[in-house]
């Protein structure tokens, strides 16, 4: 079992930026790559960055590219996503996700085995 808590998320202003943090425990050894997804009010659960665990190739949805980033600490078990020119449509509850066994497809959340409660942020125009 892999237990996941995200942090960093907070309300800040369109053009900003944050840094959100997903902090791994438990079996972390078992970990094959690592995502982040978001969730807006009213809307599915949608994919926004992923990384082979814990240096390997990314992948990121289009509406991200180029703003967001995402990394791994393997000595801290933890995954980053560093969001940067930030815009009122980011706003959702963001969420840290964990696979075990190498399912590839890292844009599909039900190749996710592991989730984390999630932490909100709010970008203001």
């Amino acid at each position: 079992q892999v237990q996941l808590v995200e942090s960093g998320g907070e309300l800040v202003q369109a053009g900003g930026s944050l840094r959100l943090s997903c902090a791994a425990s438990g079996h972390t050894f078992s970990i094959t790559a690592m995502g982040w997804f978001r969730q807006a009010p009213g809307k599915e659960r949608e994919f926004v960055a992923a990384i082979t665990w814990f240096n390997g190739p990314t992948t990121y949805a289009d509406s991200v590219k180029g703003r967001f980033t995402i990394s791994g600490n393997n000595a801290k078990n933890t995954v980053y996503l560093q969001m940067n020119s930030l815009k009122p449509e980011d706003t959702a509850v963001y969420y840290c996700a964990a696979d075990d066994d190498g399912s590839g497809f890292l844009t599909t959340r039900a190749i996710y085995d592991y989730w984390g409660q999630g932490t909100r942020v709010t970008v203001s125009s």
